[in-house]
């Protein structure tokens, strides 16, 4: 027979349920999201090194933020980097719509939430005290992040293959147009990076909870 009483039964059992309940970021969001932070990163900076090679607008990358060195070498990281960034993310969606995971944590997303989310983010006054949450403004970020995700992979498809993908190269309009879509989608995943980058400076506790999960 247990020696422990009914009332400690019960609270040992709130302990637990409470423990269960800190788990913020669960194992598999952790670990695929560091793999396409690393992918990401290299694809970037990759595709940096590609541009220079043939400038879409009248600036080029530094080359202390390139990697490959010359065109070949950066092609090789970046289609090292793109099978992993493709498997990983198409892992991660399917993973995510089969446990409901995006269900929960994206939706819904209104302009009211987000419009009164955003006003309280420029005056310093939007919670941050539970993570399990996410605000209206992350709602928006983290969803469109995913579609820019889809776009950048795609587009990137169509310029790596024309032919081949044909029928995807002409949906973003040819070729040149192709690559003026995969750019733009970077830029915008750079952009998405700052921002998170010091969402996890500002609120430190968001940074722990994807490396322990609590």
């Amino acid at each position: 027979m247990s020696s422990m009483t009914v009332s400690e039964q019960a609270n040992a059992g709130q302990a637990g349920e409470e423990t269960v309940r800190k788990v913020i970021q669960p194992a598999w969001v952790r670990i695929m999201h560091w793999i396409n932070a690393v992918a990401m990163i290299v694809m970037i900076m990759s595709g940096w090194q590609i541009y220079n090679a043939s400038p879409l607008f009248d600036f080029q990358f530094s080359r202390s933020v390139t990697l490959g060195g010359w065109l070949g070498g950066g092609l090789l990281w970046h289609f090292a980097a793109m099978w992993v960034l493709m498997i990983n993310g198409l892992l991660y969606l399917v993973v995510g719509l089969a446990t409901g995971r995006f269900r929960r944590k994206l939706l819904p997303i209104t302009p009211s939430g987000v419009a009164s989310d955003l006003a309280k983010a420029a005056t310093f006054r939007l919670s941050h005290r539970d993570l399990t949450t996410y605000n209206y403004v992350q709602k928006l970020l983290y969803a469109g992040i995913i579609l820019v995700g889809i776009v950048v992979v795609l587009s990137g498809l169509s310029i790596w293959k024309p032919v081949q993908f044909q029928l995807l190269t002409a949906v973003f309009g040819g070729y040149d147009t192709a690559r003026y879509v995969h750019f733009f989608a970077m830029a915008s995943i750079v952009a998405f990076l700052i921002v998170h980058i010091a969402l996890a400076v500002l609120v430190p506790k968001s940074l722990r909870a994807m490396i322990i999960g609590r």
